[in-house]
């Protein structure tokens, strides 16, 4: 099959790379004679200055490990490939990474590929939909040039454009999570995946659903098949994603070592390993797509969109009504809340995560910084070191929403989650009921391979039946005026995780917008807490 265009263009990076060959013998880019093996002489040395969270430079010489296929019957080496990076030595000191928890980075923005192939560094990978005009990262493989404008890229909010995948601080600058865990000490893996807009030139869709996790997955099993060859605890793979990326992290997560993905996996000549990974790290997580018109507008539906306009408000009306009914079936229970129904979700998600972010940034200022603040939102009570509000002036302060109604599943067809369930020679199909019968009859069903495609692609399916080779480990973020989806979509998957006993850090950050990420060093600090690691020197 022809390999299609890639998702987008690489994104302005935060931390200085300058990336410099040492010797070492040339990475290989395909395993030899299809097996899959890991070979770890082939790599090229590489030392880089990174810029670590706190803003201090430090030198990294590392392997890096290029291009390896990680299936044997790949449908697109371009996408079906990762890279490694491995430190061995940083500011002159030796690094022992041998047991070293591994990060497995996704770069996917908007469900659509995600390539490997051209980075000649860590932290190569395509990032899409940040902010400026610079490219990120040794080999990122765009020009500055070809990245979107700040105006074309930018939120209200500061976060990133819809369907991107770049991550930002506090600042307004590039996190690099692959960048941050190699200076920390860990191994790094960068997977390539396939996407929705993959085409051939006969026209037929190859990367719709479920191909992204179902390459994610053969990648992780080709780690755990290399046990004691990759340097790194494959027995402590961490992922992480933003977006769309963060939605498929968390499948990864809630997914590992189930069955209905063999098939698809065999396909493809993925190893025969496991594809469980150790803990999940997932930013703005675009998931639970069958519900997510539902939550949009049980969430945003009286927030007018940026024209100053409202959405078809009997589209709305509709769409919320359903969501009660859905998260009755949940059943999910809060402490001081008993069961979170749609009539308490609003006063959970103040009392659970927003009360404490505005607290904790109001916290943060200094005193003349925080009272301009409250002056300018006079919504917020702050007393007692604590602020509070009710959801409705929240939902007045966050704005305008950022998409239309139904969010995700068009009418017309013309979202990117409509593509993603593509199938052939068929760009885009509906995937609820509500839209289908919208378009359609009454009695309109979905096409009969979607259900599963559907489940496939929901970490809250596999949550949901205590899937027991889930991870217990989890780190959710996601921003408060990030109107990409709904804020239930990570209160829901949080809390449900929560019930079944899981390790849960959960948060959101005040005033962010999609794509935050305010606290990667914590990241760093919480993959050594739950994986038990110290790195060697």
């Amino acid at each position: 099959m022809g390999i299609g265009a890639t998702a987008g263009v690489a994104a302005a990076g935060g931390f200085a790379l300058s990336a410099q060959a040492s010797g070492g013998s040339a990475a290989k880019a395909s395993n030899a004679s299809g097996a899959l093996v890991f070979d770890k002489d082939a790599y090229t040395e590489l030392t880089t200055t990174i810029t670590d969270a706190a803003g201090d430079d430090h030198e990294v010489k590392y392997h890096f490990y290029k291009a390896i296929t990680y299936v044997t019957k790949p449908v697109d080496e371009k996408y079906q490939s990762l890279n490694i990076s491995v430190p061995v030595a940083i500011d002159g000191r030796t690094v022992d990474a041998t047991g070293a928890p591994i990060l497995l980075a996704n770069a996917v923005g908007g469900y659509m590929p995600s390539s490997v192939a051209d980075a000649t560094g860590v932290g190569g990978t395509a990032m899409t939909g940040a902010p400026g005009a610079a490219t990120g990262g040794a080999g990122a493989g765009a020009s500055a040039s070809a990245a979107p404008s700040a105006s074309a890229s930018a939120s209200a909010s500061g976060g990133v454009q819809s369907g991107g995948n770049a991550m930002l601080d506090g600042r307004g600058e590039m996190v690099d999570l692959g960048k941050l865990a190699l200076v920390t000490g860990y191994v790094v893996v960068e997977p390539g995946a396939r996407g929705r807009t993959l085409v051939d030139s006969s026209g037929t869709y190859y990367g719709t659903a479920p191909a992204a996790i179902v390459d994610l997955k053969a990648a992780v099993r080709y780690l755990r098949a290399n046990k004691g060859r990759i340097p790194g605890n494959t027995d402590r793979i961490v992922s992480s994603g933003t977006s769309a990326g963060g939605a498929l992290s968390a499948l990864l997560g809630a997914s590992g070592d189930s069955p209905l993905y063999d098939a698809y996996l065999k396909e493809i000549g993925a190893a025969d390993a496991s594809d469980a990974i150790f803990a999940s790290g997932d930013w703005c997580p675009i998931a639970d797509l069958e519900h997510a018109d539902m939550a949009y507008e049980w969430n945003w539906g009286a927030n007018e969109l940026s024209s100053g306009s409202l959405v078809d408000q009997a589209v709305s009306k509709e769409l919320t009504t359903a969501f009660a009914d859905h998260q009755a079936s949940l059943k999910l229970r809060a402490k001081g809340f008993g069961t979170v129904t749609a009539r308490n979700l609003d006063a959970y998600l103040v009392r659970t995560y927003l009360e404490p972010s505005a607290t904790r940034y109001l916290a943060a200022l200094s005193d003349t910084a925080r009272a301009a603040y409250l002056a300018a939102n006079t919504f917020i009570t702050w007393s007692g070191g604590r602020a509070t509000f009710s959801w409705k002036d929240f939902l007045t302060h966050v704005g305008a929403r950022k998409k239309d109604a139904p969010a995700f599943d068009a009418f017309d067809l013309s979202s990117g989650e409509n593509n993603l369930f593509g199938t052939g020679t068929t760009k885009a199909r509906h995937f609820t009921l509500y839209s289908l019968r919208h378009e359609g009859s009454s009695g309109a069903r979905p096409a009969g391979d979607l259900p599963a495609k559907i489940d496939l692609m929901n970490p809250m399916y596999f949550i949901g039946k205590h899937h027991p080779g889930r991870s217990k480990h989890w780190w959710i973020r996601v921003g408060t005026k990030d109107s990409d989806t709904s804020l239930s979509v990570v209160g829901n998957l949080a809390l449900s995780l929560e019930n079944l006993g899981d390790d849960v850090d959960a948060f959101m950050y005040w005033d962010a917008g999609h794509g935050s990420n305010e606290d990667p060093a914590d990241f760093m600090a919480w993959i050594a807490k739950v994986t038990g690691y110290r790195v060697k020197k």
